[in-house]
């Protein structure tokens, strides 16, 4: 019997939240070197997929969708939407770094 589909169609995030996407993870360094499975790095890389309405409205909060951001997973909280399970809800201050083009770049 196969996994029922989902009866909704998007997650949109409560105050001070992002839905991020989280990246695949390496197991590779840029040097070549195979990383065992067992090797983790408490912080994870992922693009913004949905900004909640508290992010949108707060200019204080420099994030945006489609952002490339490190956060740390301790409060992220996964969301079993996809097969991949790829998707996390986390919070605005657990979001340690926006990936830029340009440093003189604001939005």
């Amino acid at each position: 019997m196969g996994k029922k589909k989902a009866d909704f169609e998007y997650v949109e995030p409560i105050g001070l939240r992002v839905l991020v996407r989280k990246d695949d993870p390496k197991r590779e360094t840029k040097g070549g070197i195979a990383l065992p499975d067992a090797a983790e790095i408490p912080t994870i890389t992922g693009r913004i997929v949905t900004i909640s309405a508290a992010v949108e409205n707060d200019d204080d909060v420099p994030l945006r969708q489609y952002d490339k951001v490190l956060f740390h997973p301790k409060s992220a909280i996964p969301v079993d939407f996809e097969c991949d399970n790829a998707l996390f809800v986390v919070p605005v201050e657990d979001v340690v770094a926006v990936f830029r083009r340009d440093a003189n770049h604001s939005d």
